[in-house]
């Protein structure tokens, strides 16, 4: 996912700075609304259907973002894992939280 954000900011734009700029700036990006919201101790906890929001959001991003480059066939790969992903990881903190209650 950082890999294929700055390989796009390293295209987005035509200038040396403006490249080299997207091309660290945007996967930190990502890092810290991901460190925010969806890490596991994230600053702002938010409930389950807000972390999966925030995630799906990220990995959108880096999905449109690898597609726009002209790498479609992995673009589409990518996300389809993640969206495989995030339902697994899903249902496993759901299975979690019955373990705890039971």
């Amino acid at each position: 996912m950082l890999a294929g954000l700055a390989w796009w900011g390293a295209q987005a734009v035509g200038g040396l700075a403006g490249r080299i700029a997207l091309a660290v700036l945007t996967p930190a990006l990502a890092m810290v609304i991901w460190g925010l919201f969806a890490a596991p101790r994230a600053r702002v906890q938010l409930p389950m259907a807000g972390i999966l929001a925030v995630k799906a959001v990220v990995f959108a991003g880096a999905t449109v973002a690898v597609y726009s480059t002209g790498w479609h066939v992995p673009a589409i790969a990518f996300a389809i894992v993640a969206a495989v992903n995030m339902t697994v990881a899903a249902f496993d903190r759901q299975a979690l939280v019955w373990q705890e209650r039971g």
